[in-house]
């Protein structure tokens, strides 16, 4: 497999057409330092080489007769611990063995810090540096805060709930109560009018007694008087009988 192609990525052109466009758009990337001695010249030196062109795998290929970490494309191979063709070693050395103690300073002391401090600002506190201010104790005031405001709103939605079944059991008291006095004031006046109604039934009845009273003193009355008529008659034949006789 060829290896002439794989190259390409590494040709100075390429990288300075990318790091133009880098800081054409104010995208910021971590550069070696250059402050310690010990480590000066070779930081400088990787610095130039910057963007590195790193490619990755796990599985190895054949080249030549040797089998080496690498990706196979239809070109031909890239090897990843081959210089010629990837930055892979280069950004294992610098970040490794030479600058990771540095690295992890940056990574605190400055993006950590600009995380730290806009996340801050989101919750309204400002940071100005000269009295830093943990994340972790203002999360924890925060939450802790969140928490209790969480409470208080739920002891409100459970005292108005409870504001409000009382005030619905007050209410239907109050209907009962009406409704029991309706009833009450319902049932005299029927009591009322049923007695009114015995006593006008009574007073009826009673009449009709008289009335039927009256009704037998006039028939006995008619009676009598019927009678009376008859004997006046028989008593009035018998004079006229009595007055026939000497004529005869």
């Amino acid at each position: 497999s060829s290896g002439i192609n794989a190259e390409w990525p590494l040709r100075p052109g390429f990288k300075n057409n990318i790091m133009t466009e880098l800081k054409n758009n104010g995208v910021e990337i971590y550069t070696f330092p250059v402050d310690d001695e010990t480590v000066a010249d070779v930081n400088n030196e990787m610095n130039e080489m910057l963007p590195f062109a790193v490619v990755g795998s796990r599985d190895k290929v054949t080249v030549g007769e040797a089998q080496v970490r690498g990706r196979e494309y239809p070109w031909g191979v890239v090897e990843i611990e081959n210089e010629l063709h990837c930055d892979f070693v280069k950004l294992r050395e610098m970040l490794i063995r030479t600058n990771m103690e540095d690295l992890r300073e940056v990574t605190h002391r400055k993006h950590y810090e600009l995380y730290r401090r806009g996340k801050l600002k989101q919750m309204g506190i400002t940071d100005d540096g000269a009295h830093p201010v943990s994340l972790q104790e203002t999360y924890e005031q925060r939450r802790a805060e969140h928490v209790k405001e969480l409470e208080r709103i739920e002891n409100e939605i459970r005292q108005n709930f409870v504001n409000k079944v009382r005030e619905k059991d007050l209410e239907i008291k109050k209907t009962e109560k009406e409704i029991t006095a309706k009833y009450e004031a319902l049932r005299k006046e029927n009591n009322e009018e049923k007695k009114k109604l015995d006593e006008e039934r009574k007073k009826v009845e009673e009449e009709l007694q008289v009335l039927l009273k009256r009704k037998e003193e006039l028939e006995r009355i008619h009676a009598d008087q019927a009678n009376g008529v008859k004997d006046h008659k028989k008593e009035k034949s018998t004079d006229c009988d009595s007055a026939l006789i000497p004529l005869l």
